[in-house]
């Protein structure tokens, strides 16, 4: 499978890595800036991978095609789903995950980070993914798939720490259906570190900082 993607390296021979998928009509390129930010330097050498999500129709939006891992069929994101979509852009993932392990970096040093669709693609790839990882990082966005999870859930990845994050001004996507994520996230057995923030569908600095903590946390020895 050919992936396209953005890459980056704080040094050589990386001891771990950062998958980060983007929302929406975005690019690999939207979280290059934000993962600058980022201070990682006591894990030591860290690849960061922007991929691409293919170019698509997408119904809500009249059918205009841009960048995204699934089409969204209606305004009320979880009423009918994009499941052929979603699964093929899981199989995307999970070849990004195969990829740096050939290169070095194994699945248990992988932390998958995403923003609205790109969380969404980052819980769904993530808690199906067959081999142990290091975390899961979910900014603005929900659970897909959600009746599902629990049957389709890897024993490999019981128990993953997960950091979720939200605006309680989010106009996209209701709070509601990330505190949703969170809690059935956590009647499974996940740990899941929740943030709330006042801002709306964006990042804001002390979320960062949060995120930065965790990330360290995970991905220490």
């Amino acid at each position: 499978m050919t992936i396209d993607a953005i890459e980056a390296e704080t040094g050589p021979d990386p001891r771990a890595s950062l998958i980060v998928l983007h929302g929406l009509g975005a690019d690999g390129n939207d979280f290059v800036p934000i993962a600058e930010q980022l201070d990682l330097s006591t894990v030591g050498p860290v690849r960061f991978v922007f991929p691409h999500a293919p170019q698509r129709p997408v119904t809500v939006n009249g059918g205009h095609v841009m960048r995204a891992w699934y089409d969204i069929l209606e305004p009320v994101i979880d009423r009918r789903e994009d499941e052929a979509g979603l699964r093929a852009s899981q199989a995307t993932v999970d070849a990004v995950i195969a990829r740096e392990a050939a290169r070095g970096v194994p699945a248990h040093r992988v932390v998958l980070m995403g923003f609205s669709q790109g969380c969404a693609m980052t819980l769904l790839a993530g808690l199906r993914h067959p081999q142990r990882l290091a975390g899961l990082a979910g900014l603005s966005g929900y659970l897909p798939l959600a009746a599902k999870t629990a049957a389709e859930s890897h024993a490999a990845n019981h128990g993953l720490p997960i950091f979720l994050a939200h605006g309680t001004l989010d106009p996209v996507i209701p709070i509601g259906r990330a505190t949703a994520a969170r809690d059935a996230l956590n009647a499974a057995g996940y740990p899941v570190e929740w943030h709330s923030y006042p801002m709306p569908h964006s990042v804001c600095p002390q979320e960062l900082a949060d995120l930065n903590a965790w990330l360290t946390r995970v991905l220490a020895d």
